[in-house]
């Protein structure tokens, strides 16, 4: 029963990351690339869920402004598009640097509070970053951005391809699902676990926990602005709507909902998530309300998300 409990998060994730490697050459079969477009968008903002889950779930860091990442890289690309800048190097790797100056400001100063405080603070910040894109009229303003073509690799990627990008965005998520796992199981996610646990312990050991804390914020505004990126080059757009509170609270949900703590639970919780909304807003214009009723009982009666009440029905634990 033990060996159970412990192959059982691992066969999940296997499960969900199979049926995503197989979704192109299922929809091939059908000649529909509308699927491959939903699921490219799922995986694009599973990684942006993911990234919150790190100092989230882990370090129990509740950033309320998050989506202002998912922006800062998605404006990286698009504003070096504008100004005929389409080397993919060059964009992604404004996006990671833009994504990490934010992340380190915001963090040192809101990692200072606790709380509600804390909450509060990562969210002004978010909107002034939200009213700061509004205010640039140069790059659209409240109308957003149209990006001419996609981000170029030289030669070695075309991501007008709606497989190729597909694969790519899969691609990141598996690296940063690794990554993940290598993190929050070394000595440093240790540590940013302890901090969430019992703060006044570690900090007594001798641990400089907002040093620890920082870290962990910059890592996941970094992973959060190359989801950006990725979305910036499947849309085509961007506009200042993709870092407004509420897609801050869309990807909370899916941390909550998929399961808190966990790797394979925000992947699950983003699945799932923008599958209903698909679903949901083709059958009803009030589609928001059936979302929310299912978002409270989930909240509700699934403790530990979905990852927690699938375990529950194996008869295991939620966990890893």
């Amino acid at each position: 029963m033990r060996r159970l409990r412990v192959l059982a998060p691992m066969l999940l994730t296997a499960m969900i990351l199979l049926g995503l490697a197989l979704v192109p050459p299922i929809a091939g079969l059908s000649g529909e690339n509308y699927t491959i477009d939903v699921f490219t968008r799922i995986m694009i903002f599973a990684i942006a869920a993911l990234s919150l889950d790190i100092i989230l779930g882990y370090g129990g860091m509740v950033s309320f402004g998050h989506a202002a990442y998912l922006g800062i890289g998605a404006y990286a690309v698009g504003i070096l598009a504008f100004y005929h800048i389409d080397n993919g190097f060059l964009q992604f790797a404004a996006a990671i640097l833009a994504s990490a100056a934010a992340a380190a400001f915001i963090g040192f100063v809101s990692l200072r509070t606790s709380g509600v405080y804390f909450i509060m603070i990562t969210l002004a910040f978010a909107q002034m970053i939200y009213l700061l894109s509004i205010s640039l009229s140069t790059f659209g303003g409240s109308n957003g951005l149209n990006i001419d073509v996609h981000s170029k690799f030289l030669g070695l990627l075309d991501l007008g391809n709606p497989t190729t990008l597909y694969y790519l965005v899969f691609g990141v998520l598996l690296l940063f699902l690794f990554l993940g796992h290598r993190l929050v199981n070394s000595r440093f996610g240790m540590v940013i676990r302890g901090a969430k646990s019992n703060p006044r312990r570690m900090a007594t050991i001798g641990f400089p926990l907002l040093r620890y804390q920082l870290a962990a914020f910059i890592i996941a505004g970094v992973m959060c602005g190359v989801a950006g990126a990725l979305l910036a080059n499947q849309e085509l757009f961007v506009a200042p709507a993709i870092m407004h509170w509420t897609r801050s609270g869309e990807i909370m949900m899916m941390v909550i909902l998929g399961g808190m703590g966990t790797l394979i639970g925000p992947v699950l919780g983003a699945i799932v998530f923008l599958l209903l909304e698909d679903v949901l807003s083709g059958v009803t214009e009030h589609w928001q309300a059936v979302m929310g009723l299912f978002l409270v009982l989930a909240v509700l009666f699934a403790r530990g998300g979905m990852l927690g009440f699938l375990y529950r029905l194996r008869g295991g634990r939620s966990g890893a």
